[in-house]
């Protein structure tokens, strides 16, 4: 049974911003503090990006941070929509998808 992403010790960041891989999503948050790990959501059936990855940083204040100036800046010519990662709800989500893989 995997560990739900909000157990686990650090703060989950949720990102939307197109089809990128895991390092310039690590570089974009890097200068905001420590990063566990990049989580890059993908379709269980073509493996092709599905326009989102959750960032792990270790640091409530850091995440927050990170949240605050990433939030709305441009990149690739997208517009990103960062924000605090939240758990599945009943209607669906996508946070359970990628610990279901992990």
């Amino acid at each position: 049974m995997a560990v739900g992403w909000r157990e686990r010790p650090g703060v989950g960041c949720c990102f939307e911003g197109g089809h990128a891989t895991e390092e310039p999503i690590h570089s974009l948050f890097q200068p905001y503090g420590a990063i566990e790990r990049v989580s890059l959501a993908t379709d269980r059936d073509t493996g092709q990006s599905r326009g989102f990855a959750f960032v792990k940083m270790t640091d409530t204040a850091e995440a927050d941070r990170a949240i605050e100036a990433l939030n709305g800046k441009e990149l690739g010519g997208r517009s990103l929509n960062v924000n605090e990662a939240r758990p599945k709800t009943n209607g669906g989500g996508h946070l359970s998808e990628i610990e279901a893989r992990e």
